[in-house]
C-alpha cells in the first residue's frame, strides 16, 4: 500500500523580482511550507538572474523533489509588464476599451512578442500569433496599438 502512495514533485509557482529574492514572503512561506531552505534558493535565483535589469518580475517555476531538493525555470516577465515600460504608464486603465490610457507602435507590439517567443511554451507559435496575443493585452490595458 505504501508504494502507491509514492510521494511526488510539488510545483511553485511565483513572481520574484529579478537579482532581488530574498528569504521572506514570498519567496520564504512558499518554499518553507516544503521543506526547502529558502535562502538556498535565493543564492542560486540572484545568480542566475543576474543578467536581467534588478527588480524585473521574473516568473518562477519551481519543482520541489520528494528529497527536498529543488530546480527551477525562470520565464520572460509579464507581457502586461513589458508594455506598460513599453508605454511609460504607471497602470492599466479601470475601463478597457472606453480610456486610453497610452499608445504604442506596432512595433513595439512585435518587440514583445519576440521576447515573449524566448519561453518554452510558446515556443511552437508563430511570432504573429504572439504578437496578437500582446495587442489583446494592450487593448485590455487601454493601451492604443498605431501602426
Amino acid at each position: 500500500m505504501s508504494k502507491a502512495l509514492k510521494a511526488k514533485d510539488q510545483l511553485v509557482r511565483i513572481l520574484v523580482p529579478a537579482g532581488k529574492a530574498a528569504p521572506t514572503p514570498p519567496v520564504g512561506p512558499a518554499l518553507g511550507a516544503r521543506g526547502v531552505k529558502s535562502m538556498d534558493f535565493c543564492k542560486e535565483f540572484n545568480a542566475r538572474t543576474a543578467h536581467i535589469e534588478p527588480g524585473v518580475p521574473t516568473p518562477t517555476l519551481i519543482t520541489v523533489e520528494p528529497d527536498r531538493t529543488f530546480s527551477f525555470i525562470t520565464k520572460t516577465p509579464p507581457t502586461t509588464y513589458l508594455l506598460k515600460k513599453t508605454a511609460g504608464i504607471e497602470k492599466g486603465t479601470g475601463r478597457p476599451g472606453h480610456e486610453v490610457t497610452g499608445t504604442i507602435s506596432l512595433k513595439h507590439a512585435y518587440e514583445v512578442a519576440k521576447i515573449k517567443a524566448k519561453d518554452a511554451h510558446l515556443k511552437h507559435l508563430k511570432l504573429e500569433s504572439i504578437a496578437s496575443t500582446v495587442i489583446g493585452t494592450a487593448r485590455s490595458l487601454g493601451l492604443q496599438v498605431v501602426p
